[in-house]
């Protein structure tokens, strides 16, 4: 098909459901750090309740900046399924799949020997000390081990999202979920291992997910195409793996240069006192359960679009860009308005203060706007990674985060509105340089 074919009528339910099984499955992530920190409070011991907030915070650090594999492939995937002549890409989505899985197992092979000195340093960069350093030491040393699983999981996602898989990847995320704090709950409570046991619980559900994962894929025709990849020698060859390595190249970078952006939130916020320090952690936070609702629209845009370019079909590529704008904004609507009605409350509950809370109530507005300020990023974000044009979008990350810092240097005698009228700038300006650049990219992916 060309640039100029006509353009099969847009599937409006499969937006929603790729996006909706997304947003459950992100939020049924988010959930499981809720649930080791709930379960080592019954431990009544605060250094240890600290030392797994460091721990999640380190393995946050350690495993986010590698989704590259995730999203990487599911793009990929996606495009592979739609291309022309490619007897479905069934083939071809099967040796995507092996070279993931290969450069996963690389990855975590590369942390595994790094461990004696990578591992002490994020724990000292992170501030433990003392009986919280102990005490994460023990539980980062026992999870560390599932870098292999947490890599070669990631593979297996991205391919399953590509594929429009989201239910199952849906179900075996809350199945995941559900084992992981089961088994926190008996190895820490019921035998008595402490920290440990959510180390261990975490170490068992993340192989678990691997063997279903691995199950799911390799059931049905596709064993056959992803075993012969994966013993094809072709498949590794360097002229092969460069183009999967560079586009997952620039979506490491881009992840670092967001995380450094959120880095600087948190530091600049602590300049400021531990009131402001707690009040804008709890505004952090509900960010984040933001952008993983609005991320679902991120997913559809990955998968649609990436098959739509699969298939040189301009005219349906830019439907869908349109449609699915539309509908995250309409969510984000309904997001904002939420937080315009129930903002006050909500912050005073998780506020450890009176003062903590005004500080936070007296931001309020920030989580009304950052809804509609983050959810066109979030969306060309998944449309840049289907299209794998990865490297336009470190080119926008990197712009925005240059707009940001100079942002945060002028306004920094404005006080705490003015941080997060930066955040809120950098989600802009993203949005925009990347809008920017679609119609470039756009003319050179349809070119034919």
């Amino acid at each position: 098909m060309n640039g100029g074919a006509a353009s099969p009528a847009l599937d409006r339910r499969a937006i929603w459901a790729i996006a909706i099984p997304a947003m459950l499955t992100n939020v049924a992530t988010a959930l499981i750090g809720l649930g080791d920190m709930w379960i080592v409070g019954r431990l009544n011991d605060a250094p240890t309740q600290g030392a797994v907030d460091v721990g999640a915070r380190l393995f946050a650090i350690l495993f986010t900046v590698m989704n590259f594999l995730k999203t990487g492939t599911t793009g990929l995937v996606a495009q592979a399924g739609t291309r022309a002549g490619d007897d479905g890409g069934e083939n071809a989505q099967a040796e995507l799949l092996a070279r993931g899985l290969a450069i996963g197992f690389a990855i975590a092979l590369a942390l595994l020997l790094a461990k004696p000195v990578l591992l002490p340093a994020l724990l000292g960069a992170l501030g433990a000390e003392a009986n919280v350093l102990e005490a994460a030491r023990t539980y980062a040393t026992i999870r560390y081990w599932s870098a292999p699983g947490v890599m070669l999981n990631l593979a297996l996602m991205g391919f399953l999202i590509g594929r429009r898989q989201m239910v199952a990847v849906l179900w075996i995320e809350v199945a995941y979920n559900l084992l992981n704090v089961s088994l926190g709950y008996w190895l820490t409570l019921g035998l008595d291992w402490g920290i440990a046991g959510i180390g261990w619980s975490s170490f068992i559900a993340e192989y678990a997910k691997l063997g279903v994962l691995t199950l799911l894929v390799l059931r049905g025709s596709a064993a056959r195409d992803i075993l012969a990849a994966l013993t094809n020698r072709a498949v590794l060859r360097w002229e092969a793996i460069r183009p999967f390595l560079s586009t997952n190249r620039d979506l490491f970078l881009r992840t670092v240069v967001l995380m450094l952006a959120l880095a600087a939130l948190t530091r600049l916020s602590a300049e400021r006192g531990p009131d402001v320090l707690a009040a804008n952690g709890i505004l952090y936070q509900l960010f984040v359960l933001t952008a993983l609702l609005l991320d679902g629209f991120e997913n559809a845009a990955q998968v649609l679009n990436g098959e739509r370019l699969g298939a040189q079909d301009r005219a349906g590529f830019a439907a869908y860009v349109r449609a699915i704008l539309w509908r995250g904004l309409g969510a984000a609507t309904l997001v904002a308005l939420a937080f315009a009605l129930f903002a006050d409350p909500v912050l005073a509950s998780f506020a450890a203060t009176d003062a903590v809370a005004r500080e936070a109530q007296a931001q309020a507005i920030w989580l009304v706007i950052i809804p509609f300020a983050g959810v066109a990023s979030f969306v060309f974000d998944g449309v840049f990674v289907g299209a794998s044009w990865t490297r336009a979008m470190l080119v926008s990350m990197g712009g925005a985060a240059v707009v940001y810092a100079i942002s945060l240097w002028l306004t920094w005698p404005l006080g705490n509105a003015a941080l997060w009228g930066s955040f809120v700038l950098f989600l802009l300006v993203r949005a925009g340089l990347q809008a920017a650049l679609m119609p470039s990219r756009m003319r050179a992916s349809f070119s034919s």
